[in-house]
């Protein structure tokens, strides 16, 4: 398949966090031959039931790995394209990418290359489980290139996440006598307020810190004073989060509300290669589950992010072929 077709035939096939299993298993059976042809290795290694992690790679050891993740954000929908564009859910975050990189791979042992590999990892757009799992079993690689849409421009750093849930407890009573009930909602809504005026860091070169109230939940009836309130935040993090951290412990016992760390990544700072166009980008990615197991970072892939996640999801196909020169020129520049 060219890399149009590949992209179309992995969006086809739905792997909405956890269901990987059918997309991992038609890649593994797709890779296989080519990767026995060419004299490599290819792994299905299991991270928890039904959830495998695809591992090839041509050499002694991939000195070099492209990687990136099979899942995807939901709704799921099918592929579709015109002459500029592919369309579906993954187009550019990540299936997309995944044939960019195949094709790569493709370019880089018709040239003779060898010492690189393919990896294919479960989870990361809910926890990074598979990343986290490829971590704890590192094989020997000094770079990772990781796949994400960056509009084909090498990614000098990414923002880290800090997410919180907060949480309110109050006393249930009618609401035509408030003074004999507590509200959880109004417990929280003032330590949202609070929240919303903590000074967040910013960086020289990623930006400022940013915050999204994302979900916010409470109450049984409008007639009943509210017993519980919850909300859900995400800030995306410009450092290691310790001084937002600091900030965050104060509003528990000045608002009477709990105040719960769910995630914690650092932003992290990547590599750069001369010739490369780079950018900074606001999103979290699997680079900081891999550690430094993998060896140094980097970060490029084609497509914007600024239409992942959303029913206008595509890639443009001229990225998709600049892609894969752009993978195989960095495998081959960070061997040399």
């Amino acid at each position: 398949m060219n890399v149009f077709e590949l992209t179309r035939r992995l969006i086809d096939i739905e792997s909405v966090t956890p269901n990987e299993e059918a997309v991992g298993d038609w890649l593994f059976d797709y890779l296989q031959p080519f990767v026995i042809e060419h004299g490599g290795h290819i792994e299905k290694i299991q991270v928890e039931p039904r959830r495998n992690n695809i591992f090839a790679y041509w050499g002694h050891a991939p000195v070099v790995t492209l990687s990136t993740h099979l899942d995807t954000v939901p709704p799921w929908f099918a592929s579709s394209e015109d002459a500029e564009f592919i369309w579906g859910r993954g187009a550019c975050d990540v299936k997309g990418i995944v044939a960019s990189m195949i094709h790569a791979a493709h370019e880089l042992l018709a040239q003779g290359v060898k010492n690189f590999g393919l990896l294919f990892v479960v989870g990361e757009e809910r926890n990074s489980a598979g990343a986290y799992f490829a971590g704890s079993n590192p094989r020997g690689a000094k770079f990772i290139v990781n796949g994400e849409p960056t509009s084909n421009k090498l990614a000098l750093g990414s923002k880290g996440a800090l997410r919180y849930e907060i949480k309110a407890s109050g006393k249930m009573a009618h609401s035509a006598y408030p003074e004999l009930g507590e509200s959880a909602i109004l417990k929280l809504l003032n330590a949202l307020q609070a929240a919303r005026g903590i000074v967040l860091p910013t960086h020289p070169i990623l930006g400022p810190s940013t915050m999204n109230i994302g979900v916010v939940g409470g109450g049984r009836a409008p007639n009943i004073i509210p017993d519980e309130a919850h909300a859900e935040l995400l800030i995306r993090l410009v450092d290691d989060g310790d001084a937002t951290k600091q900030a965050f412990a104060e509003l528990g016992p000045t608002h009477r509300v709990d105040v719960n760390e769910v995630l914690c990544i650092p932003a992290v700072h990547l590599g750069s290669l001369p010739g490369f166009e780079t950018c900074v980008v606001s999103y979290t990615t699997d680079i900081p589950a891999f550690g430094t197991a993998w060896g140094q970072p980097f970060l490029l892939g084609p497509g914007s992010i600024n239409v992942a996640h959303t029913s206008e999801e595509r890639v443009p196909k001229k990225d998709l072929i600049e892609a894969v020169g752009l993978y195989a020129g960095l495998v081959k520049g960070l061997l040399q």
